[in-house]
């Protein structure tokens, strides 16, 4: 009787746990197309664009530490290979992402953000117990997250019903989610168990009646997929009245939350900056977009404190009765990002179509294409380090499509080589300097010299 009380318990509070805060936003492994996932850094990013929750992954060190990774191998992420569970605490926390950051444990996660209650997490057990017997995994992410009182703000999920149903034994009152890609592992031993199912989308494609029947059996239903951004995906999903979306893109789930709830207006505060080479012009509002004679200039600095999403498109407002639209304003970059490509040209990589863009963001894609052996200047810059935009005449275009074209000087080297790894853009093509002119035909010669360079 008391196992079946603790059963109704949890359920009871599953169903305030997630309904009072209706679609959920979680950002798989935090905001990984922006930041190296699992830092603290995207973790952040993932929250600051909307995410709900930040997914993470934990296996044990030699030594028995909670190690925040995916991959039992390191390389994918630090460029060393390092095998978690077979090496110490102390020599995997010396291993660093692109971005500077170290390897981290669960420890030292939930010590960074113990005292930013808004943030939450879904954390994931890595092990396969039918070749590991232990559940020092699950006994240690257990007593971790009662060390920092972090009970209310965790779930938990994995591909193992083992795993979950310890936990369920030592956490009666934990939110366990299943995850499945296959209709056999949704069975009535392993559901009464659980609070919710995080379900490939390829199940839910192929079997439309599957989330009417789990809300039957009152499980919340979480989706996980190889997300992108595409707009047809995103409407397929949210009118299929899902719970929850784990992605890839927190900010791309986010509109679509604030789309689905009717609303248009949410927080931001934080700082922004204005990369653009002239300057723009701000409005009253984002409804009837009347200009004001405010211009925001190059270089500024700027507060924002809302954002709103109006016409289909994002702005931001950064004084009383004063938005500009949020391509104008990057949050994400600093000026070291963008210092060794400010004054360069761009031009399309051979071989390789370029999309333009109407703003800074994977949705606004039109049909249009950068023509070849064409110059452009950079006009402005948005994104993160990691997946970085350029304002052209044509448009915008990611910098990863193109070529940064133009003579890099000493400084411009230092300032290159002073960057992390992650915001140093390879697709460089030297040349000997020559003045910022109109699109033109690249000579002859100049076509030869760029083509030995990419060889």
């Amino acid at each position: 009787m008391k196992r079946k009380s603790h059963l109704i318990t949890a359920l009871f509070f599953s169903l305030i746990f997630l309904t009072t805060t209706g679609f959920t936003v979680v950002g798989h492994r935090g905001d990984p197309t922006k930041y190296p996932e699992e830092t603290i850094q995207s973790d952040d990013s993932a929250f600051n664009s909307g995410a709900d929750y930040v997914e993470l992954d934990l296996h044990l060190s030699s030594d028995g530490e909670l190690v925040v990774s995916h991959d039992d191998d390191l390389f994918r992420v630090t460029h060393t290979h390092a095998i978690v569970s077979q090496n110490t605490w102390q020599a995997l926390s010396q291993l660093t992402y692109d971005n500077g950051e170290h390897v981290l444990s669960l420890a030292e996660l939930f010590e960074h953000y113990q005292k930013k209650p808004d943030t939450k997490f879904i954390l994931e057990t890595k092990i396969d117990h039918s070749i590991d017997s232990s559940y020092e995994l699950e006994d240690k992410i257990a007593a971790t997250i009662k060390k920092y009182h972090m009970e209310k703000r965790v779930m938990i999920h994995s591909f193992s019903a083992a795993s979950l149903f310890h936990f369920r034994e030592i956490m009666p009152d934990a939110y366990l989610i299943l995850i499945v890609g296959s209709l056999k592992r949704m069975n009535f031993s392993n559901l009464p168990q659980v609070n919710a199912v995080n379900v490939s989308s390829d199940l839910i494609l192929n079997h439309s009646w599957l989330i009417h029947w789990l809300h039957q059996l009152n499980k919340q239903v979480f989706v996980w997929t190889e997300m992108d951004e595409s707009p047809e995906l995103w409407h397929w999903l949210i009118n299929k009245n899902i719970d929850g979306v784990v992605t890839n893109f927190p900010s791309t789930g986010f509109k679509y939350k604030l789309a689905k709830e009717g609303t248009h207006k949410y927080d931001i505060h934080r700082k922004g900056l204005y990369f653009g080479n002239k300057k723009a012009a701000t409005m009253m509002n984002p409804y009837v977009r009347i200009k004001r004679k405010k211009f925001v200039y190059p270089g500024q600095k700027l507060e924002v404190s809302y954002g709103v999403r109006a016409h289909n498109q994002l702005y931001y407002q950064i004084d009383n009765q004063t938005f500009i639209s949020a391509e104008f304003v990057t949050l994400d970059l600093k000026p070291q990002d963008v210092a060794p490509y400010q004054d360069k040209q761009v031009i399309a990589r051979p071989q390789k179509e370029v999309a333009l863009y109407r703003y800074p963001e994977n949705q606004a894609k039109t049909k249009k294409k950068m023509p070849l052996n064409q110059l452009y200047r950079i006009y402005n810059f948005n994104g993160s380090p990691k997946s970085m935009w350029l304002k052209t005449s044509l448009g915008w275009v990611k910098a990863r499509d193109i070529l940064f074209y133009g003579f890099f000087d000493e400084t411009s080297w230092k300032n290159y080589h002073n960057l992390p790894r992650m915001s140093r853009y390879p697709n460089i093509a030297l040349t000997q300097y020559q003045p910022l002119q109109a699109p033109r035909e690249l000579t002859f010669t100049q076509k030869i010299k760029l083509a030995a360079q990419l060889n």
